[in-house]
């Protein structure tokens, strides 16, 4: 049987009721609550607070805040007057059954309205989305078809100029060759109408003068084959083709020993990603290869945030997540898109997991951990849950003392925790 709590405390002006209920020790959530024009709900097992308002107001802007031992309600009146009475006097048991009921059939119509009205700006949302994906792909489709036309038309100008250079080398060539044989036959013409002289000259001589010419005849028989011996040619050289074999590399760089190890590790989370998406990922075979690769992801969900487009920057983090669920900078980077679009406890999950996988803390992570805390920090700040928001904003101060911003923010926090709690 529920504990119907009595205790309350309240105050209004001309356009509000403040209504302050103790929670006797018992833990409130905003499930807890229920509140429509005319009819407040809390129920926290095994207590119950039931009220049915003196007047209207308007539960669309209306607050409730949970905090040290209290909820603190902020009614806004629909029209400004002041009330008698915090509930409606004189109510019976037909009357506050009807209203019971009307604001919860009411609620259920918000409900549907807000959900029908999410799912149409979901759907924008990924429409949107798409459009952006389908105009960056034309965009660099068209980029990329521009390089190889400019590549194309590189490598025809060099065909064109080298086949020109072909056809001068040819012709110099036959030039050359047709000079080389006219100076060795020149020589020869020469040789053999000496040698006709000289024959000439010793069929006309006398004996002695044959002997004479014979011994000459010797001499130069000597001579003339000495001189065949020097127009000999050289051989031609010998030509050989050299095959030279290079070591199979995957990236386009020559080797270095100093970045053995940083290709080592690139590789290896290839080869994971790999394997996730031939093993887990079979709805991803369509995809292209750059497409399958964590960092190409992440930075393409960069560029999306960076345009504004914060759901398209989340689905490409999802993907490379998925691919890759070891990267810490993946999860954060996702917290910040929800910041944007108030996925707030989504933002917190990113944050958190963030900050796990940036362990053990050295000081190569103290940037990320610091984003990580803010962001965490700031949606539970958002949430309205200011104690746990600056204990974030807090570790981060520790890690980075020096950053004002953070001790800014911090100061409000401890600020609006005061004023809380003496409004409470």
């Amino acid at each position: 049987m529920p504990v119907w709590l009595r205790e309350h405390s309240w105050r209004q002006t001309l356009t509000a009721v403040y209504l302050s209920l103790p929670l006797r020790g018992a833990r409130a959530t905003p499930a807890n609550i229920f509140c429509s024009e005319q009819y407040l709900k809390v129920s926290i097992p095994p207590f119950l607070f039931e009220a049915v308002l003196y007047a209207p107001i308007d539960d669309t802007n209306s607050t409730a805040k949970i905090g040290n031992g209290n909820i603190f309600f902020t009614l806004y009146k629909r029209e400004p007057a002041m009330w008698d009475s915090l509930t409606l006097a004189n109510a019976d048991k037909e009357k506050l059954q009807y209203l019971r009921e009307n604001a919860v059939l009411k609620a259920q119509e918000k409900a549907k309205e807000e959900t029908e009205a999410k799912k149409i700006t979901k759907q924008e949302h990924k429409k949107y989305a798409l459009e952006a994906t389908m105009k960056l792909e034309e965009a660099e489709r068209k980029r990329i078809e521009d390089l190889k036309e400019k590549e194309r038309q590189k490598v025809a100008k060099e065909l064109e100029l080298w086949k020109s250079q072909q056809k001068d080398g040819d012709k110099y060539k036959s030039i050359q060759k047709e000079g080389e044989l006219h100076q060795e036959i020149e020589p020869l013409k020469e040789r053999k109408n000496e040698k006709m002289n000289k024959t000439r000259i010793l069929n006309e001589g006398t004996s002695k003068t044959r002997l004479k010419s014979t011994k000459g005849c010797h001499g130069s028989c000597s001579i003339f084959s000495q001189n065949l011996k020097e127009e000999q040619l050289p051989a031609p050289r010998v030509a050989a083709t050299i095959k030279v074999n290079f070591t199979p590399r995957v990236f386009p760089t020559a080797l270095r020993e100093s970045r053995v190890a940083e290709e080592e590790e690139w590789l290896h989370k290839q080869a994971e990603a790999r394997r996730i998406i031939n093993s887990d990922l079979s709805e991803l075979e369509d995809l292209k290869e750059e497409e399958k690769n964590p960092d190409w992801l992440k930075d393409k969900g960069n560029k999306m945030f960076a345009m504004g487009d914060y759901l398209g920057a989340v689905n490409a983090y999802n993907l490379a997540v998925r691919l890759n669920n070891k990267l810490p900078l993946l999860y954060l980077n996702r917290a910040a898109c929800h910041l944007k679009l108030r996925n707030l406890h989504k933002a917190i999950e990113d944050s958190s997991k963030a900050l796990e996988l940036l362990t053990p803390a050295v000081p190569d992570n103290e940037n990320a951990r610091v984003k990580a805390h803010v962001r965490r920090g700031t949606a539970f700040c958002q949430l309205e849950l200011y104690t746990e928001g600056l204990q974030d904003f807090e570790a981060a101060l520790k890690i980075d003392p020096r950053n004002k911003n953070i001790e800014k923010d911090a100061e409000k926090i401890r600020h609006l925790i005061q004023g809380t709690m003496q409004s409470s």
